[in-house]
């Protein structure tokens, strides 16, 4: 909770994250804790380095919502707890601090329930609200000079004000026919349908006041993409020059189909719109994106690949000169794929976040020679920022939910400052990374968890998690949807695996699962089993559930009918029953294409390949299924195809759904009651879920 946050900062030094039992908690985690953690995210240091801002999002569970509020902490007095600021009293978020150091600037819906920018003092008394805009500002940047901002709103694309948007949805909404009509893909994404608004930038001038009394700029007229992207796309998305007069942004290439692939361009616009927004991409066919100018803006830095297709194609970081000329690769030899780029203030750095062998670490990178620098070890870094030489990121790992830590630019300390969760009274259980030779007799690297109560002697009941993606990871890191720990505290082990195709382990490895969707994974997956249980004799392999989520779950569709010998139940989340299917229906059907080697009718038999909807003759084992009415990226039909293939086999099988979430379930109640519903899938079919003697 909030009043969990530390009494005094700087209070830990180097943490050993996997160094004690779960007897540091008085009692085991359950999905009611994670659903209500408080959780600390967004850093943001004031110029001088000396404070802190963050936000912190705490659980209202009568409303079904998360509630934010923005803290600081103080720096300089190792004494100083964390302080909330006052205007939180009312929803505040992503602070952000102006370039003198005297106001912070952040969103919120207090005034009218649309979404705003509001400014505030350090010290956090009262709010003024800074726009007025006529919708929700999902976004927003502050000009260096202070004389305007760049936001990101909700327009359509030939719109030049945001008044023009929003009368043009009065008017829709007073029409109550219903049809759409569409004549391109982009029906629907992620989790809603398409009605021809798109996340636009635009530039608002503030008055001597600092308050937006003049109409804001279009910077994106006629370019029918989305600033940030959605669903995840943040304000490093976009970056105002240092003198204030242009702002540089990544988008899709609007030439290019919705979900057909990943192609993204880098566009610059004037502030004033004296000028519509231009390309200054390189030609070819890989992406560019994540732009950083450097402190004197003259180089441009941003995020590179050769390929625009969907998959693991390995991202470098790349340079050239701000006002034109040719780019090169700082970090050629790196075969890892950085992520929100930041320079340093002297210009001879880039900072940097990267997924390595399980773990997501803050890097430096010297601009000059592409030297890269580990400066976080363990863990999980979700966000960042500097000022000076000082440097504080948001880590988090398999044990512990997300907290600041400040961490020396060289990486030879790191200082806790915040203990913003309250996890300390509730027990953690162990973990540890193992490793094996997995498919080609490459290494696989996995993690292991102990159950809550774990006693030497005794072995118990497995959850066997599989990520999704594929191209993702069950690393060091902590989840508030598929988390280790409340399987760990109902009294299971769990055992993950990193199978090929993860992400953080480099290019080939990432990309070696095109094809290959059902053979080299299974095989990871089946020798990481084996692995596990040689090694950890605590294991019950007789008492195992196998569980995955989006491709995870369509492993699970696809071990239901081709490695069901060993579970005693499955269950599969918002899995793929058809890839055939899959390829038409899903918002990206790129991904799809990509991941099997083209177009369905071209190679049919690549696509039938690794089709789970093949094997149903050969499920057996039973299943829960679970899918959400608003997942268009799974659409909703997969889910219900693998409850009604196994309810027509006899298949012992449960169907869980959710009408209001998409492909992920977020509603803290909703996802209290996921966990209740596997706890008591797994409890049906495995039986005695308590330790058992190992026997000789």
């Amino acid at each position: 909770m909030i009043n969990a946050l530390c009494k005094g900062a700087l209070v830990a030094a180097v943490m050993s994250f996997a160094a004690s039992s779960a007897s540091a908690g008085s009692r085991p985690f359950t999905a009611r804790d994670l659903a209500t953690l408080d959780r600390a995210s967004s850093p943001r240091l004031s110029p001088d380095g000396k404070t802190v801002a963050f936000s912190v999002r705490s659980t209202d569970w009568a409303a079904n919502r998360g509630v934010s509020s923005i803290w600081t902490l103080d720096l300089t007095n190792p004494d100083a707890p964390p302080r909330r600021l006052a205007i939180s009293d009312k929803e505040a978020s992503a602070p952000h601090w102006s370039s003198d150091g005297k106001a912070i600037y952040f969103l919120s819906n207090r005034s009218d329930h649309r979404m705003q920018v509001w400014r505030t003092t350090p010290l956090g008394a009262e709010a003024v609200q800074i726009t007025s805009a006529p919708s929700d500002i999902v976004a927003f940047k502050i000009a260096p000079d202070g004389k305007g901002l760049v936001i990101a709103v909700a327009g359509f694309a030939d719109c030049p004000t945001l008044a023009c948007s929003a009368d043009r949805m009065k008017t829709r909404a007073a029409d109550k026919a219903e049809g759409k009509v569409f004549d391109k893909l982009g029906v629907r994404f992620w989790d809603s349908f398409g009605d021809g608004r798109h996340n636009v930038l635009f530039a608002q001038p503030l008055d001597g006041h600092g308050i937006a009394s003049t109409p804001a700029v279009a910077l994106m007229q006629g370019l029918e993409t989305d600033v940030p992207s959605k669903p995840e796309g943040d304000e490093t998305s976009f970056v105002i020059t240092p003198d204030g007069k242009a702002v540089i942004f990544a988008a899709h290439d609007p030439a290019s189909a919705p979900g057909v692939d990943t192609h993204t361009l880098l566009y610059a616009a004037p502030m004033n719109g004296s000028a519509p927004a231009r390309a200054i991409s390189l030609a070819g066919p890989g992406s560019e994106a994540g732009p950083a100018i450097s402190p004197d803006g003259k180089t441009l830095a941003y995020l590179g690949t050769k390929t625009s297709d969907f998959g693991a194609a390995r991202v470098g970081v790349y340079v050239r000169p701000l006002a034109g000329g040719t780019s090169h690769e700082v970090d050629p030899g790196f075969d890892r794929s950085p992520n929100h780029l930041q320079w340093s203030d002297d210009g001879n750095a880039l900072y940097a976040t990267v997924e390595d062998m399980g773990v997501t670490r803050l890097i430096r990178i010297d601009a000059r020679d592409g030297r890269v620098t580990s400066l976080t070890k363990l863990g999980h870094v979700s966000d960042y920022d500097i000022a000076g030489d000082r440097i504080v990121v948001a880590r988090d790992a398999l044990d512990s939910p997300a907290d600041l830590f400040l961490v020396e630019s060289y990486g030879r300390a790191e200082l806790q400052l915040t203990h913003a969760h309250g996890v300390g009274t509730l027990a953690m259980s162990d973990y540890e990374p193992f490793t094996f030779p997995g498919w080609n007799g490459e290494s696989v690297h996995g993690y292991v968890v102990r159950p809550y109560g774990y006693q030497p002697g005794h072995k118990y009941p497995v959850a066997f998690l599989i990520h999704g993606g594929p191209h993702g990871s069950f690393g060091d890191a902590w989840s508030y949807r598929w988390n280790p720990q409340v399987w760990a505290g109902m009294g299971y082990a769990v055992v993950m695996v990193d199978f090929h195709g993860s992400s953080g382990y480099g290019e080939a490895f990432g990309q070696s699962i095109v094809g290959h969707w059902g053979d080299r994974p299974l095989e990871d997956l089946q020798k990481g089993w084996g692995a596990a249980l040689a090694r950890y004799n605590w294991l019950d392999g007789d008492r195992a559930c196998a569980l995955g989520g989006s491709y995870g779950g369509y492993m699970v569709d696809w071990i239901a009918g081709n490695w069901n010998g060993p579970w005693k139940c499955l269950v599969d989340h918002d899995g793929i029953l058809d890839t055939r299917l899959m390829a038409y229906a899903t918002d990206i059907p790129g991904f799809s294409e990509a991941e099997t080697g083209g177009l369905g009718w071209r190679h049919p038999e690549a696509v039938e390949q690794f089709n789970p909807i093949n094997h149903l003759k050969d499920w057996s084992k039973p299943i829960l299924v679970i899918h959400s009415g608003k997942d268009y990226r799974v659409p909703f039909d997969q889910g219900l195809g693998a409850f009604t293939a196994a309810q027509r086999k006899g298949v012992p099988s449960q169907f869980l759904y959710f009408d209001s979430e998409n492909h992920w379930v977020l509603k803290p109640q909703n996802s209290v009651q996921w966990y209740a519903v596997l706890e008591a899938w797994m409890k049906r079919w495995i039986g005695d879920t308590g330790p058992k003697p190992i026997t000789p």
